[in-house]
């Protein structure tokens, strides 16, 4: 039985995962915040994929979380800061056999929103693809990537999984999903932060070799320290990859500081710096990084949690 993917989160990846499920002719309904905000979508028309240059509208149903209908499946989108109050909006109308896609930044907000839902089965996600917003509900496919999926308490893949296919999302079940998450945080953490305090794009900083090569090798210890030595594996060579194929795009946090918006910081580097800091292992470079970084936001007016 096909079942109805419910969205929340209407940014870059949760529009464009609305978008590719309602092409592919699955059904779609997405979650936003109010009546004001459902309104708004109303007037649009829907939902709005630019790819190649190619605009095409997807009037995708759209509800609030008020709303009485049953979740099955519930793809959680929005900002890691966000992720724990989702849920919790969202508990009463999930049913017995409930699942969960966690699709957040960073780590933390997973554990948090599954504490909420002890009896919802959640399944982490980890994406590599490239999109961002040119106008309110459109988004623009960026860069092709990848998403893993994956369940630490359990590795059977979901029945679900299989409609995916006929979606273009490129996609993987993994029965290492954690790996996959820590190591997206660690090239997060060598990367975005820098990009904000030298505000430069991603390739600006080719010109701190010396900066990144010591982030890595401390980020390189903390992965070993957390029993994660796979995602530690040739870490700089990565971030360095990374940077030279992202060199003209700006990275998420440079776009939230740029825009006045709250960042994920808690759950990038402060996320990191706690983790050293509970197992009581000395980070200094990171632990100093994550203080210019928190002086920097304090100066614009934008939140440090």
């Amino acid at each position: 039985m096909t079942m109805t993917w419910h969205v929340l989160g209407a940014g870059s990846l949760g529009s464009l995962w609305a978008a590719r499920l309602a092409r592919a002719g699955l059904p779609v309904r997405l979650l936003l915040r109010d009546r004001a905000r459902l309104a708004t979508y109303r007037a649009a028309g829907g939902l709005t994929l630019v790819e190649h240059g190619q605009s095409s509208l997807y009037p995708i149903a759209a509800q609030t979380p008020a709303d009485s209908t049953p979740i099955r499946l519930l793809l959680l989108a929005c900002k890691a800061y966000d992720a724990e109050a989702a849920v919790a909006s969202l508990a009463h109308r999930l049913t017995a056999d409930a699942e969960l896609i966690l699709l957040q930044n960073g780590m933390g907000s997973q554990d948090a929103a599954a504490a909420r839902l002890p009896r919802t089965r959640c399944i982490l996600a980890s994406s590599t693809e490239g999109a961002f917003r040119d106008g309110d509900f459109r988004v623009v496919f960026a860069g092709h990537g990848y998403t893993w999926l994956g369940d630490p308490l359990d590795p059977t893949p979901p029945t679900w999984l299989e409609q995916l296919g006929s979606t273009g999302i490129p996609h993987q079940w993994t029965p290492d999903i954690l790996t996959r998450l820590w190591r997206k945080l660690a090239l997060n953490c060598a990367i975005n932060p820098l990009t904000v305090l030298y505000d430069c794009r991603n390739g600006g900083l080719l010109e701190h070799p010396a900066e990144v090569a010591t982030l890595c090798a401390e980020l390189g210890e903390l992965l070993s320290l957390c029993g994660q030595p796979a995602a530690a594996e040739q870490l700089e060579e990565e971030v360095e990859r990374v940077i030279k194929a992202t060199a003209a795009n700006y990275s998420s946090m440079h776009q939230d500081v740029a825009q006045g918006r709250r960042t994920e910081i808690s759950f990038l580097l402060g996320h990191a710096c706690a983790v050293a800091h509970r197992h009581q292992h000395e980070l200094p470079h990171l632990n100093a990084l994550h203080g210019r970084l928190v002086s920097h936001l304090n100066a614009r007016g934008l939140p440090t949690q």
